[in-house]
């Protein structure tokens, strides 16, 4: 007897439907056909332990299982339950007429019980695309695949909930789950607050004008200046996540097997920070699954390099593509891939191996030898990516004993979404580009162009820190964002000039060490 069951294989963000082909005939023999990986292959030995466990016997047999389009590799263990249904079903043990409507996805244990596995979202809006009726998927699957509406979506304890479900002995209940509500309830509940911090004034700006831009940062200071501190709160001033956002960014982490149990929208701006002895497949992304790597767990979000000259330098170049392009292709001898990661790149680091050059409250003890090797662990043309380059120093207990409160993240953040709003109707009709940062060469002639005095003085800034044409660019890019900050249609004088002066690792005796 021949049945056929239905399932979906995820490559990068896209799932393709996977038709489970079972056949009984007479003989003994198992097979299992169709590119499938390991994981795959052991389902059988999973199956028939969970089968007895929960009261059916194993079909004694000639099994062949066929996983189809059988040339698109199956990975992992989401087959289980299809299979495990496709061999009952076979075996006459459940009615044929209600698995042509339903996707099926779950690891059985060997009692019997689903188990989660990831990828959950991309198959949901699959078999919402492909008009089936229903999805069923382990209990703790269930609020990933319930954001996807006009989809019934079953969650399901074990493989006998699944057979008493398609046998119409037991009613249950599709799960709903109210998306925007979930959405926008935890969207502005953050753990970390900006009037925390006390001085730093001109750093809090900078950072004001990254997050309103999404404008790459990177900040020099000796140990214990709030360099992390404040890289930390910036999530918390950056404008709210879109749905559309959302959703990508949920679909990537879904993949990625990152989502809890109750999670079912991620609703605030992911923040990445990988340890520096990151590898740099763990930093791209792959291995022998299409796994997205840091930059695209950190798409829409902020990837965080803490002591960026501590990061393999040849894993540090991998992000100069991902940077401009705001995408990755990951490709291997089994696949091609590509996962969007368009992050805003945040670096901290110290201005030498000791960390206490230039600060006047420490002696430095490292040579001009040492600092410039030291320096030369970033390599140029990263460098010139990174709009924003911020000098900090230690404040004096005396002055923070004495100070305030400093101001909170929420009017920080009041600011810095009308500046958004400004560029989300500047580029409205421009397909990709959502702000300032992600501007073409044409939109700075259009939207940034200087005047004379601002070009004299541009000029003169390139001619003396010898400037490369992109940062030439991205000077232009962080001058038209902090006109926005000042509600300003034209690029003038003193947003320039701002803007020039956030290029320290430019100025003077930085660029004499080898930067």
């Amino acid at each position: 007897m021949l049945v056929k069951t239905f399932s979906a294989a995820v490559i990068g963000l896209e799932a393709t439907v996977i038709t489970i082909e079972t056949n009984l005939a007479r003989g003994t023999l198992f097979k299992l056909s169709g590119l499938a990986d390991t994981a795959v292959k052991e389902s059988y030995d999973r199956i028939c332990a969970a089968l007895p466990n929960i009261g059916f016997r194993i079909p004694t047999a000639e099994l062949t299982i066929n996983l189809s389009p059988a040339d698109l590799k199956k990975e992992g263990s989401s087959f289980d339950l299809p299979i495990a249904i496709g061999i009952l079903a076979a075996d006459g043990r459940i009615d044929n007429d209600r698995l042509d409507k339903y996707m099926l996805v779950g690891e059985l244990g060997l009692d019997g019980k689903l188990k989660p596995v990831r990828a959950v979202l991309p198959i949901a809006i699959r078999a919402r695309k492909e008009k089936y009726k229903g999805l069923i998927v382990p209990k703790e699957n269930i609020r990933e695949a319930a954001v996807v509406n006009n989809l019934d979506v079953y969650g399901m304890e074990n493989l006998a909930d699944v057979v008493s479900f398609l046998n119409g002995n037991n009613s249950y209940e599709p799960m709903v789950v109210d998306t925007r509500k979930e959405f926008y309830e935890h969207q502005y509940s953050f753990d970390m607050d900006f009037s925390d911090v006390k001085g730093q004034e001109s750093v809090k700006r900078a950072l004001e004008v990254a997050a309103a831009g999404s404008h790459n940062i990177i900040l020099i200071g000796p140990p214990g200046s709030g360099k992390s501190m404040m890289a930390k709160r910036l999530p918390s001033i950056l404008p709210p996540l879109s749905l559309a956002e959302s959703l990508e960014t949920t679909q990537i982490h879904s993949v990625a097997g990152k989502l809890g149990g109750n999670v079912s929208l991620i609703s605030q701006r992911p923040f990445r920070s990988p340890h520096h002895t990151i590898s740099q497949v763990g930093l791209a992304g792959g291995t022998t699954k299409a796994m997205p790597g840091e930059v695209s767990l950190a798409h829409n979000g902020v990837l965080f390099l803490d002591e960026l000259t501590e990061f393999n330098r040849a894993t540090l170049e991998i992000l100069r593509q991902p940077i401009e392009d705001r995408k990755i292709t990951i490709t291997r001898a089994q696949y091609t891939v590509e996962y969007p990661c368009s992050f805003m790149l945040v670096a901290s680091m110290n201005p030498c191996p000791c960390g206490y050059y230039g600060d006047p409250m420490h002696k430095c003890t490292c040579t001009p030898g040492q600092i410039s090797h030291y320096l030369s662990k970033i390599s140029g043309p990263l460098l010139d990516r990174i709009d924003l380059q911020i000098e900090l120093q230690n404040v004096p207990f005396s002055d923070l004993s004495k100070m305030k409160p400093g101001e909170p993240s929420e009017k920080i953040r009041e600011r810095v979404i009308r500046a958004r709003q400004i560029q989300e109707a500047r580029f409205k009709n421009s397909k990709g580009v959502h702000c300032n940062a992600q501007m073409t060469e044409r939109m700075l002639h259009q939207f940034a162009e200087p005047d004379a005095a601002s070009l004299d003085m541009l000029r003169m800034a390139m001619e003396r820190l010898k400037l490369s044409a992109r940062a030439y660019s991205r000077i232009l890019k962080v001058a038209r964002t902090i006109a926005d900050l000042d509600n300003s249609e034209h690029v003038q004088l003193q947003h320039i000039a701002e803007a020039i002066g956030y290029r320290n690792l430019d100025r003077g005796d930085w660029a004499e060490r080898g930067l």
